[in-house]
């Protein structure tokens, strides 16, 4: 079966190709694209050629965050499944190319065991969101947030979704510092702090924190927030850095704790599913901006990896999605 599917093809390379799926097996679902988005963590690494391993070999079909309509199943597989919405964590199903992670693609064979059925979920388009609420998920799960004062560094889409899970799990306030005025609007923090025209010493005075999550990757960012945990308090790292160069000093002199965050732990995925699902979890306030695939698709991932106002791109690959099942304005691009 043929499909198009977005294509990283070199450093900085991208193009709309038609590509050659695998046979569907007997535990796999053939899951018909609506909606993806863009990665502005590992996916621009992996544009910019910064990610030499496998899977990111080119050429390779990116993508993590995808949603769409499962539309065949296998013969092991339960029937009543086809026609329900799925979140699709990728895809190893396709010939004569890598898949890293295989999302983006108008169809897509993977394992059953691979998708999140997007029962009870009004909007299923917020499904795209699942994968960076698991990640905030975990990260606040490994803080251990409850009756604690918790700094969020950064309020890109993860920082966001982190803050809000920190307030949800019972922390006892949370702050955030972000210099840009769109994301910082968007946060739901007790207290937010644009480091670019406040004084940050003057704006958390009198609150020493007892977890420091970072979501910016910059270091002297988490050097700057390090000075407001208190003894003994817990530095949670968000991001993925190529390298670490903090202050020791300081990590020394309070005896402060650090935590890699990975990913997401299992059941996680479920775990958001159901927070959205119950309006406990406004996910869909990191949807900003929105692209049709059959459009120049360069111009999407340009627009993702260098505009700070656009936390997550929506790919729409399905005509008249523009605005389906969309809650929350969504700015589309021309």
């Amino acid at each position: 079966m043929k499909a198009k599917a977005i294509v990283f093809s070199g450093v900085r390379q991208i193009e709309l190709s038609e590509v050659t799926l695998k046979p569907l097996s007997e535990t796999d679902v053939l899951v018909e694209t609506w909606w993806s988005s863009i990665s502005t963590g590992t996916e621009k690494m992996a544009w910019n050629g910064l990610i030499p391993s496998w899977p990111f070999i080119f050429p390779f079909i990116p993508g993590y965050e995808t949603v769409g309509k499962i539309i065949q199943a296998g013969d092991h597989v339960n029937q009543n499944l086809i026609g329900k919405f799925a979140y699709v964590a990728g895809s190893f199903g396709y010939e004569g190319v890598n898949a890293a992670f295989g999302g983006a693609s108008e169809y897509i064979v993977c394992p059953v065991e691979a998708i999140t059925v997007l029962d009870n979920m009004e909007n299923p388009q917020s499904g795209i969101a699942l994968p960076l609420g698991a990640t905030a998920l975990h990260i606040v799960d490994l803080a251990h947030v409850k009756n604690k004062k918790v700094l969020v560094l950064g309020q890109g889409a993860v920082g966001i979704l982190a803050a809000e899970l920190a307030q949800l799990m019972g922390a006892k306030l949370v702050a955030v510092t972000e210099p840009n005025k769109k994301r910082l609007q968007l946060s739901t923090a007790d207290l937010k702090v644009d480091p670019e025209t406040e004084d940050v010493a003057a704006a958390l005075a009198g609150h020493e924190f007892d977890i420091l999550i970072d979501s910016t990757g910059i270091m002297s960012a988490i050097d700057t927030g390090l000075r407001f945990l208190k003894f003994q308090g817990t530095v949670i790292l968000g991001g993925y850095y190529q390298r670490i160069n903090i202050d020791y000093s300081l990590a020394f002199q309070k005896e402060l704790s650090f935590i890699a965050a990975k990913q997401w732990a299992k059941g996680d995925l479920e775990r958001v599913r159901e927070l959205i699902a119950q309006h406990k979890l406004n996910a869909e306030r990191i949807f900003t901006h929105q692209h049709k695939v059959e459009e120049e698709i360069t111009d999407a991932y340009q627009k993702a990896f260098t505009d700070p106002d656009c936390l997550k791109m929506i790919l729409l690959w399905k005509t008249g999605t523009t605005q389906e099942g969309t809650a929350s304005p969504v700015e589309a691009q021309p």
